[in-house]
């Protein structure tokens, strides 16, 4: 496989402009660590991104980083950590669940677009994206957004490349909100509710008064889990329905008392603080009781984004049918399932019910050949895929650019 390492904009744009004039389609990378994610690319040619590392202005006081895209995630958490600062999305780590090593770059997390259980109240990726340089499929180098927190200059491009996983551009540059981290958190954890009654008790928590920040719900068919964060706290045979609160230590407090006292009809509520409660939801976000490494490694997983009511009903149906586990995320909005290796990971099947309750899913783990077989993305109607095409070819008409990582139908 050819691999070309640049090391400004000005080679990515050569590049591109290279493999425009050859008919040559590039893989996108920066550390790979989400190689495994989507349709198997058409290509033997990886343009590396990774010595685009530099933090070009991190500005703590004005809530605002720039940084180049294969800028290393774990660093650039590292550093706003140091000023009590966050990315308040909380991107995932998908090096768990895909067993590969480290956190991955910048460019990855915003090509990506997952966004861990804050995004119920703070949004994901494309919310916190305020700017960004690229080269398209032109390799024309081009700058969308800006570097203040309001920005209405332009059209925002920012949320199309935002979740586009390298298909419309390829990002050299970002500029990103940071929040201040909260001083304290505290988790309410609700034991022995089956998954309906936990998606009404996560309801009525995120609907109260008290700013729930994250609300999860781990079935009782889990509860032997090893998952580092989680196996501390799980008890056999009993399921767990995680809420949490952030803010000032009195705050948070007072607020979790509140809530445990609200929810009483769904059982006594145990509070756990600070650094329990912190290790619960990293564990929560990156789906450790799917881990690579795990008794369910070699299951294929599914992420499924659903209307938040509909989530119990279906995880119910999915796991039933499937012979396989759940977690529920954003108060029954995201179902992460993980089944028995099957033929084509019953995508039919698990889009049928996805479907019907008016969601989507994409398969996040899965075997090439499984990948090669099956859409990893979910199909869109006629409509829709046409306006993404559309979209698409305006960036990129040749498809130079991770070519059917999204779609198996995407050609030049």
């Amino acid at each position: 496989m050819d691999a070309l390492k640049v090391r400004n904009a000005a080679d990515v744009e050569e590049a591109v402009r290279a493999a425009i004039a050859g008919d040559q389609p590039l893989e996108i990378i920066g550390h790979g660590s989400k190689r495994p994610i989507g349709q198997p690319t058409a290509t033997n040619a990886v343009l590396d991104l990774s010595a685009l590392n530099a933090v070009i202005a991190y500005e703590p006081n004005e809530l605002i980083i720039t940084v180049q895209a294969g800028a290393p995630l774990a660093d650039v958490l590292s550093l706003i950590d140091s000023k009590s600062q966050q990315f308040a999305f909380e991107p995932v780590d998908t090096g768990p669940l895909l067993g590969l090593p480290g956190r991955g770059t910048i460019g990855g997390m915003i090509a990506a677009g997952l966004a861990g259980p804050r995004r119920i109240k703070a949004g994901g990726a494309r919310d916190h994206l305020l700017g960004a340089h690229a080269v398209s499929g032109f390799g024309e180098s081009f700058k969308t957004g800006g570097k203040v927190v309001k920005n209405v200059t332009g059209y925002d491009l920012c949320k199309l490349l935002a979740g586009s996983w390298g298909t419309l551009a390829v990002m050299t540059e970002v500029t990103l909100k940071v929040m201040p981290r909260p001083e304290a958190e505290r988790t309410l954890v609700l034991r022995g509710l089956d998954d309906g009654q936990a998606n009404q008790a996560m309801t009525a928590a995120l609907g109260s008064a008290f700013d729930v920040s994250g609300a999860a719900h781990l079935p009782a068919s889990l509860s032997g889990t090893e998952a580092d964060g989680l196996k501390k706290i799980a008890a056999p045979g009993q399921s767990m329905t995680l809420l949490r609160l952030e803010g000032i230590t009195a705050s948070a407090v007072d607020r979790a008392a509140s809530l445990a006292k609200q929810l009483m009809p769904f059982g006594t509520a145990e509070i756990l603080e600070d650094d329990a409660s912190a290790a619960i939801w990293s564990a929560v976000r990156d789906v450790l009781p799917f881990a690579a490494h795990g008794p369910l490694g070699t299951w294929p997983v599914w992420r499924i984004v659903c209307p938040p009511g509909s989530g119990g009903r279906l995880g119910q149906v999915l796991a039933r049918e499937t012979g396989g586990q759940v977690i529920y995320d954003w108060g029954g909005g995201l179902i992460w399932l993980a089944l028995p290796p099957q033929p084509e990971a019953a995508a039919a099947q698990v889009r049928r019910h996805v479907g019907a309750a008016g969601g989507h899913a994409t398969l996040l783990r899965a075997s090439e050949d499984v990948r090669h077989r099956v859409d990893v993305f979910q199909p869109q109607s006629a409509g829709v895929a046409a306006l993404e095409e559309r979209v698409r070819v305006s960036f990129d008409p040749k498809a130079i650019l991770n070519r059917g990582r999204l779609r198996r139908s995407v050609a030049p």
